[in-house]
């Protein structure tokens, strides 16, 4: 029981500081020689770059550190993962935007779409079309048609040849990776949750900034197997009495933390996340039968976001989060001019009215200077739990 002890912080360091590392280490795999795909968002497919041998980057930037130089070119009133990924890139601050061979962005919002326009006259950028529909075969055919786009843009700008094989091997890759994080995440069901919702999203987050697959599925296995043990133990580093609470809304990780800590410093407990760090991109498994492309692209194009319209599978899936992980109130969220989010945000708290859960919304930045107000909001919803 003592070495569980020790061992546990150490696994949950290693994923928050995974993302400050991954800084080395992506040195040493451009030195190797390897490309490197640096991509927003979670509608593009991995599976292609591990097909084709590449490694890949998420290039959103969390932090207000570069805005100020971003706002320069930018107007102010952008949201601030926007500002903040173009300053850093602008300021060759961000290892992962410098050693990225190829920038694939997609047009989730308008906002993005003007920056990719700036961010190519000094990066190699693919854009993807992604459709504003899930239902339609207009929007399906458009979708697959933009993958195999991308998947010939890769084979020419990195000199590969992509099998149908090469898809299989990913396809099946990435689900067992996904399997793993939502094992991970669906630990939280039980009742005191076995970690606290700032350690799951540590570790969520900081698994994407690890680059070599077999050691990250171990390492993600080692912190399952160990979060259980400690908890067959006795660990119990959450109290009965706090409430349950879900995080839906914009992209989390980083400075916007701040919303978890302040949360569970009020005496209740994140379960479970709905947005892109969480269930959004690993609820499901994509088909490893068939053809492998079209198997991707029905599997992305199905993630829910606020950016569909209309949004059923993000309202189909937070309605099954709240059973699955007892949730007591679900909280958004959203950043400062973020339209899609800020608007659909109405209609979620509408939905939760019907099924009888208390919601909040939390509108907030990059900076830290809201955190009073965001703590004392975050305390009296607590409280009303």
């Amino acid at each position: 029981m003592i070495e569980r002890k020790t061992e546990l912080p150490q696994i949950f360091e290693s994923f928050a500081e995974a993302r400050q590392n991954g800084f080395l280490a992506m040195k040493k795999i451009k030195d190797s020689g390897k490309g490197v795909v640096g991509q927003f968002c979670t509608y593009t497919p991995l599976e292609i770059f591990m097909a084709a041998g590449l490694v890949s980057v998420g290039l959103c930037s969390t932090s207000d550190e570069t805005i100020p130089e971003a706002e320069k070119v930018l107007p102010s009133n952008l949201c601030p993962l926007i500002k903040s990924s173009y300053g850093f890139a602008i300021t060759d601050k961000c290892p992962y935007m410098y050693f990225s061979d190829l920038v694939v962005g997609e047009t989730t919002c308008d906002g993005k779409v003007k920056m990719y326009e700036l961010l190519a006259e000094i990066k190699n950028v693919h854009i993807l079309e992604l459709p504003r529909r899930q239902d339609t075969p207009e929007a399906k055919a458009l979708w697959l048609a933009e993958l195999v786009r991308l998947k010939e843009r890769v084979e020419k700008d990195f000199g590969v040849t992509i099998t149908d094989d090469n898809l299989r091997d990913a396809i099946r890759r990435r689900n067992i990776e996904r399997r793993l994080l939502k094992e991970l995440y669906e630990l939280s069901t039980m009742t005191p949750p076995p970690i606290t919702g700032l350690r799951q999203l540590q570790i969520l987050f900081g698994s994407q900034f690890k680059f070599d697959w077999d050691e990250k599925v171990a390492e993600i296995q080692n912190a399952i197997d160990s979060i259980k043990a400690a908890y067959a133990a006795g660990e119990r580093p959450v109290a009965d009495t706090a409430p349950r609470i879900l995080i839906t809304g914009c992209p989390m990780g980083g400075v916007t933390e701040k919303v978890v800590k302040v949360i569970e410093e009020a005496g209740a407990v994140v379960v479970a996340y709905e947005n892109c760090t969480g269930a959004k991109q690993l609820d499901r498994q994509c088909p490893e039968a068939g053809d492998p492309m079209t198997s991707i692209a029905d599997h992305y194009l199905q993630i829910g976001c606020a950016i569909m319209t209309p949004d059923k599978n993000r309202f189909e899936l937070l309605e099954r989060l709240c059973e699955q992980f007892q949730v007591d109130g679900v909280v958004e969220m959203t950043l400062q001019a973020c339209h899609p989010y800020a608007v659909e945000a109405h209609s979620v708290k509408e939905f939760m009215q019907k099924k009888g859960i208390p919601y909040l919304q939390l509108e907030t930045d990059y900076g830290t200077a809201d955190i009073g107000q965001l703590s004392t909001r975050a305390g009296a919803f607590v409280e009303m739990l």
